[in-house]
């Protein structure tokens, strides 16, 4: 077979409106527009089911709708005690839509959803650029029903943001490799440093597919190539850098607490916690590989095996086996091809992505989540939708027909295994994905896409099997109500895992909140309880220590002063050593209060009066 049955660059089918290349097929503009449309009701339909979500991010979201200084460094509560432990660009834009909508479930939801929509579009247009219509349609859809992003683009946890920008980023490498367009490169530098500001470090790991892709593939000289991004790296740099700059030169007296860093600082927090910590481990950072192989919530046990774990595997491995084999024939057949082979080209940007993502995601010693995965469906549906019309198009050869009848075997074998892991769900299902993934991928083997008519039935069947485990499991996912810390995909309402949500507070507790005229209406250690308080209330709830009451805010000394000068109305506790952690003081106020006020009960809740 020749070499170069993959590397001829794909013949683009961009929309007339791009002016660089010929006008779709009649069918593209329908299909993109309903792809849209039903990816808009997947996510937008009983929207407002998961109530609240995560009530960590919610109570921050309903701070920012009430305060513009909440709003801007992502304060829990309105009185600005301290943040959430990411940074708050995704909570700009859920507290920007409760000031316009007022602030619910459904307002809050909505933004997550709308970018949900926005990167399936995007990815769809990344893809379609150098692969054509049918991959980009493929590659859409399937991210639109991958379950984890069914789930995420339908909570309010920030990686529903940090996933639109990532494709964001990506569509621009493409448009930058094309004609070594430094504005675009640049503005993809701009997208990934905004990606820092809504989880840091996180969004960095695709940065080495964009740098090598431009690298590689750029059709211009070396030294313009490395210019270009060297600009690129400075726009990261200036859009991640400036909120830093800005937050840690604040005086810290007159901002709230930095939530997860140790010195108080953005810094801090991006090295620490939300940094090294992850990887490796320590810096506030439990669960991940300490946490042993059976517990879900927190990855598993590291290793190369943990994408297609427990964990992992039923939130976005279903392509997971295809796209590998698919990014191995890409860079094999494409090995010879010239420099700015496009095909090439998109082996390393979507498979540079999902490797080094992937392999930072097994290996991470601190805290990982499941719903992580999210970061990884883009480039996993982009690689197979590539690899598979690249495979297809060389079907009269031997080698890429087999190696394109192994992703729909290996596809069908594993949805039938991920299914099975839910036994009683609809067993029907699985079978009948395994026995047509057998039949097609047999089919392309021996070439029967050579008898008349067949080759159109064929493909729309393996279309059919890469996507029929994928779209079962996340419209089921988007069916049921989902909540808490660390939210799980699948037919069965979404689990808690770690920190259970707090439980409604009653109708006469959220009556005397609301009367209070103080600055905090009331304080309680850790955000389970605040959260609820304050949502249920709309006034600001102190949350004494941030998420998990172990950060130093407010220092004791600073919560006896607030009350002396009686600025909070009630304690709200289940009394000392409650949910205390090294460094913070929510034991010691805890104490001090119980030492000091009479404890009363309000609606059926003990409560502390520290008003004078």
């Amino acid at each position: 077979m020749s070499t170069s049955t993959l590397s001829a660059p794909a013949p683009a089918a961009p929309s007339t409106s791009d002016g660089d290349g010929p006008a779709a097929p009649r069918w593209v503009r329908p299909a993109f527009w309903g792809l849209l449309l039903g990816t808009a009701v997947l996510y937008l339909w009983n929207l407002g089911a998961s109530g609240w979500g995560n009530s960590f991010y919610a109570e921050a979201a309903q701070a920012g709708s009430l305060d513009w200084k909440a709003w801007f460094f992502g304060s829990l509560d309105p009185g600005n005690t301290i943040t959430v432990d990411k940074p708050p660009a995704s909570l700009w834009l859920m507290g920007l839509s409760g000031r316009v909508f007022g602030f619910s479930s459904w307002s809050m939801l909505v933004p997550q959803a709308l970018l949900g929509v926005g990167s399936v579009a995007l990815l769809y247009a990344a893809v379609r650029r150098w692969s054509g219509p049918g991959a980009g349609l493929f590659a859409g859809a399937a991210l639109a029903l991958t379950p984890v992003a069914a789930l995420m683009f339908r909570f309010n946890n920030p990686d529903a943001l940090l996933t639109f920008l990532l494709v964001l980023g990506a569509y621009c490498v493409v448009r930058a490799v094309e004609k070594a367009s430094p504005k675009w490169l640049v503005l993809a530098g701009v997208a990934i440093g905004f990606g820092f500001l809504t989880k840091m470090l996180q969004a960095f790991l695709v940065l080495p597919a964009f740098g090598l892709v431009y690298l590689i593939a750029a059709p211009t000289g070396l030294g313009k190539r490395l210019l270009h991004l060297l600009g690129a790296l400075v726009a990261v740099v200036v859009s991640a850098g400036w909120y830093i700059a800005v937050a840690d030169l604040w005086p810290a007296a007159s901002r709230p607490y930095i939530g997860g860093s140790t010195d108080n600082t953005v810094l801090d927090l991006a090295l620490g916690y939300n940094g090294l910590g992850r990887i490796f481990g320590g810096g506030g950072n439990g669960g991940g590989g300490n946490m042993g192989g059976g517990n879900v919530g927190f990855g598993g046990q590291t290793g190369i095996g943990r994408m297609f774990g427990d964990s992992f595997g039923t939130e976005v491995s279903w392509l997971l086996p295809a796209a590998v084999l698919g990014l191995l024939a890409g860079l094999w057949f494409t090995r010879w091809s010239p420099r700015t082979d496009r095909t090439r080209a998109s082996m390393v940007l979507w498979g540079g992505w999902l490797v080094v993502t992937a392999l930072v995601f097994s290996f991470m010693e601190g805290t990982v989540h499941p719903y992580y995965a999210v970061a990884l469906a883009p480039a996993i549906t982009a690689m197979v939708a590539i690899a598979g019309r690249e495979l297809w198009r060389g079907r009269a050869h031997v080698a890429p027909r087999l190696f394109l009848a192994g992703m729909v075997a290996v596809t069908a074998v594993w949805d039938y295994i991920l299914l099975d892991r839910s036994s009683d769900w609809h067993p029907v299902i699985r079978w009948a994905i395994l026995v047509l993934g057998i039949l097609v991928a047999s089919a392309i083997a021996v070439g029967a896409h050579e008898f008349r008519r067949a080759g159109r039935a064929i493909a729309v069947a393996a279309v059919a099997v890469g996507l029929a485990g994928t779209l079962v499991f996340g419209v089921a996912t988007a069916a049921v109500p989902h909540s808490g810390s660390i939210p799980i995909s699948g037919p069965a309402t979404g689990g808690v895992f770690g920190m259970p949500e707090g439980e409604t507070p009653s109708a006469e507790l959220v009556a005397a909140l609301q009367a209070s005229t103080e600055d905090w209406a009331a304080a309680s250690s850790g955000t389970r309880g605040a959260a609820s308080l304050q949502l249920t209330s709309g006034k600001s709830v102190m949350p004494i220590g941030g998420f998990n009451g172990g950060d130093p805010a407010p220092t004791p000394a600073q919560f006896r002063q607030y009350v002396a000068e009686g600025r909070i109305g009630y304690y709200i506790g289940e009394g000392a050593g409650r949910m205390g952690g090294p460094g913070g003081g929510s034991n010691e106020i805890a104490e001090w209060v119980q030492a000091n006020f009479p404890a009363t009960t309000i609606g059926g809740q003990t409560v502390y009066d520290l008003t004078p």
